[in-house]
C-alpha cells in the first residue's frame, strides 16, 4: 500500500507543473480529500485558486466540473431539472454539473441564497433531489468553492449553515517574490502552457481512506480537541464570566462539526506526513482552518478588528496541552 508522503509527493509534483507555491494550501486540499470534506478557498483575485482546484482534479484522475456562480444562476443550473420527452410523453431527469467527483463552485458568493442552498443537500448527504426523486452523487464527491474577500457589491455572503458544511476555510495568500519571479519565467510565453496527467484515481483515494482510519488518536488528544472547540462556546456564552476588563468577542462558538473535522483531518494529516498517531501539534496547526468560519464575531470584535484567527490563537494558548 502506498504511503502518505509518497502519495502526497506525486500529486504535488503534478500540480506543481501548473501552480507555483501554495504548498500549505495544497496539503490542506489533500487532507480534505482524505477526510471526505469540502473546502472553501478565500483570497484576492489572481492567486490561482481556480487553477489550483482544476489541477488537483486532473492530477487526482477524477471527473471535474466547474460552475461559475453569477447573480442570474438558477438552482436547476446546478443540480439539474426535469425535461419533457415528446416521444414518450414523460418527464425525465436531466442531471446538472453537480454530478461529478470534484465540483468547483467558482466565486460562490456571487449567486443568491437560493442557488447557494442548492448545494446544501449535496454537501451533507451526497445526494440531490430532482422532481421529487433522490439521485445519489458519484463517489467520491467534493465541493471546493472560491470567494473574493474584498468585493461587496453583487455578492451574497454564505449563511452560517452553509459555511459550517465546509471542512476547511483556507486563506490563499500572495506568493513570495521568488515564486512570483518563477511564474513570470514559466508563463511568460503562451506556448508554455502545462499539460497535466492523472497520477491517482478515485478508487485509490477510497482505498487510502482505510489507511487513514487506522491512525491512532489517544483519548488525551480527543479530550484536547473537545476542550478547544468547547472553549469557543464558552466565549460566546452570555452567562459565562469574563476576565477582568475582558470583552465578549463571539456571538456563537464552533459546532460539533468542528470536533469531527479536527478528529478526521488530524488523522488524515498524520497519515499524509507518515505518522501513525495524532499529536497535539497537528491539532493546533489545523484549528484555524477548521474553526475560523465556524465562530461568529460580535460587532465589538469587528469594530476593533479582532479576527476569528486571533481568538482561536488565544484559545489555543489558554487550553492546556496534553502530554502524549
Amino acid at each position: 500500500m502506498i504511503t502518505g508522503p509518497v502519495w502526497s509527493e506525486k500529486l504535488r509534483a503534478e500540480i506543481g507543473k501548473a501552480v507555483i507555491g501554495q504548498d500549505a494550501v495544497i496539503e490542506r486540499l489533500l487532507v480534505a480529500l482524505l477526510a471526505n470534506g469540502h473546502v472553501l478557498l478565500e483570497g484576492m483575485p489572481g492567486l490561482a485558486k481556480t487553477l489550483l482546484v482544476k489541477s488537483l482534479g486532473i492530477a487526482l484522475g477524477v471527473q471535474f466540473e466547474r460552475i461559475q456562480f453569477t447573480p442570474d444562476l438558477l438552482p436547476s443550473d446546478v443540480v439539474g431539472t426535469m425535461i419533457f420527452q415528446p416521444k414518450t410523453g414523460e418527464f425525465t431527469a436531466h442531471r446538472g454539473p453537480i454530478f461529478a467527483n470534484l465540483l468547483l463552485a467558482d466565486e460562490i458568493n456571487r449567486a443568491p441564497a437560493k442557488v447557494q442552498s442548492a448545494l446544501l443537500e449535496a454537501m451533507q448527504e451526497r445526494q440531490v433531489t430532482i422532481g421529487g426523486q433522490t439521485h445519489p452523487l458519484p463517489t467520491p464527491f467534493f465541493v471546493m468553492a472560491t470567494q473574493n474577500p474584498i468585493e461587496q457589491e453583487g455578492t451574497y455572503p454564505l449563511p452560517e449553515a452553509q459555511t459550517d458544511r465546509f471542512l476547511f476555510k483556507l486563506l490563499v495568500e500572495y506568493p513570495s517574490a521568488e515564486e512570483e519571479s518563477a511564474m513570470m519565467q514559466r508563463w511568460g510565453q503562451v506556448t508554455k502552457q502545462p499539460a497535466l496527467a492523472a497520477t491517482s484515481s478515485g478508487d485509490e483515494l477510497l482505498e487510502l481512506r482505510t489507511e487513514v482510519d487506522r491512525i491512532h488518536m489517544s483519548p488525551a488528544v480527543q479530550g484536547y480537541v473537545l476542550a478547544i472547540v468547547r472553549a469557543t462556546r464558552n466565549l460566546a456564552d452570555a452567562n459565562a464570566a469574563l476576565p477582568a476588563g475582558g470583552k465578549r468577542w463571539l456571538t456563537f462558538g464552533a459546532s460539533p462539526r468542528a470536533s469531527l473535522a479536527l478528529y478526521q483531518s488530524g488523522r488524515a494529516l498524520a497519515w499524509l506526513r507518515g505518522q501513525d498517531y495524532v499529536s497535539p501539534a497537528l491539532i493546533q496547526e489545523l484549528a484555524p482552518d477548521v474553526m475560523r468560519h465556524r465562530v461568529g464575531l460580535t460587532y465589538e470584535a469587528e469594530a476593533e478588528e479582532v479576527t476569528s484567527d486571533k481568538i482561536i490563537a488565544q484559545v489555543l494558548e489558554q487550553t492546556p496541552v496534553p502530554t502524549v
